[in-house]
């Protein structure tokens, strides 16, 4: 009891510390005046989940489907640790195979040090962890793509109106196509123009990054060509008052009062740019979580449900977290420190 009173004692300042205001207001204050923010940012969201788990799994018990009763959350805790599982034993496995083929070239070259000596990369099967891998490669690389084409090519439209007159019905006309129509002319176009050697990129991953660039490109492009649309005209008279080139206003003027508009299309284009991917994987059978989901659906077996399940919560929260990241890039970017972004 004592040493624990101890600890206590001696551990209260820098436990202070972290609190806001470094430690100079006791935590009973603290939590008096600010517990309605930390309900409204902390326990609210957690009651918001455990409802959700809650119904989930009420409601997972009255539906029966071909393959078995509808996975609860425990069930698809379980598969998510076999999935674990699996990857971690695959990476033993590779392991393995890399000691043994050393061991063996070890003991030939002992025997006969001119013996011609073989080294063979492990076949790995791709593990659930290592198609989510591809895939966020695969988003990033759609994305990147995409806002290297819509920031300039928006900022453009967005200074002459006679460009964007003649972008626009073109801007129109593509940007609701579907990736479903997009991925075959694709998959024709890159199988025709582009041989993938050894070494170089797949063609699958050249096929479902073009069709996520196709997708993602209209929101930042649009978002981007708004924005510099709605710079202030103040800031265009001080521009012309400082006789600015036409590259220092756009880096000092329009992109700066643009910032806002542009990260609201670029958090668009990579959520659109995820779902799209999921969808090209999942129709063109390339590697990543689509592929992923639709083997398991066609595998049948009684741990698919629940594995499908793993995957659509993976999805939802790579998606949730690239968006954070988004926000916070935002944030960091953003000139105007005090405004508030969601």
């Amino acid at each position: 009891m004592s040493t624990a009173t101890t600890w206590l004692k001696r551990s209260r300042g820098p436990l202070l510390a972290l609190l806001p205001g470094g430690g100079q207001t006791h935590p009973a204050t603290w939590l008096k005046q600010n517990w309605q923010d930390l309900v409204a940012r902390v326990i609210t969201p957690i009651l918001g989940l455990l409802v959700f788990v809650g119904v989930w799994h009420l409601g997972a018990q009255q539906i029966h489907t071909s393959l078995g009763t509808f996975p609860g959350p425990a069930q698809v805790a379980e598969q998510a640790q076999n999935l674990v599982n699996s990857h971690l034993a695959e990476n033993q496995r590779e392991v393995e195979f890399y000691e043994r083929q050393e061991a063996r070239n070890t003991q030939m070259l002992e025997q006969d040090p001119d013996a011609p000596v073989r080294w063979r990369d492990y076949n790995r099967r791709p593990t659930f962890f290592d198609q989510m891998v591809t895939s966020l490669w695969t988003v990033l690389g759609g994305f990147g793509l995409a806002t290297l084409i819509a920031v300039p090519l928006g900022v453009m439209i967005g200074l002459n109106q006679t460009l964007y007159r003649a972008v626009n019905p073109v801007i129109q006309i593509f940007k609701p196509v579907s990736p479903l129509a997009w991925l075959p002319l694709v998959t024709l176009v890159v199988s025709a123009v582009y041989a993938s050697g050894d070494g170089g990129l797949s063609r699958s991953f050249i096929v479902s990054m073009v069709t996520v660039t196709l997708c993602a490109l209209w929101p930042t492009l649009i978002n981007t060509a708004v924005g510099v649309t709605s710079v202030h005209q103040d800031l265009n008279n001080v521009s012309r008052v400082l006789r600015l080139n036409w590259f220092r206003h756009v880096k000092t003027i329009v992109l700066p009062s643009a910032v806002p508009m542009i990260f609201t299309g670029l958090r668009l284009s990579l959520g659109i740019s995820w779902m799209v991917l999921i969808a090209a994987e999942m129709l063109a059978q390339s590697p990543g979580l689509g592929k992923f989901v639709w083997d398991e659906f066609q595998n049948g077996s009684s741990n698919s449900l629940g594995r499908i399940c793993v995957a659509v919560l993976m999805i939802g929260f790579i998606g949730f977290l690239l968006d954070r990241i988004m926000l916070l890039i935002q944030k960091w970017v953003n000139w105007d420190k005090s405004a508030i972004v969601r």
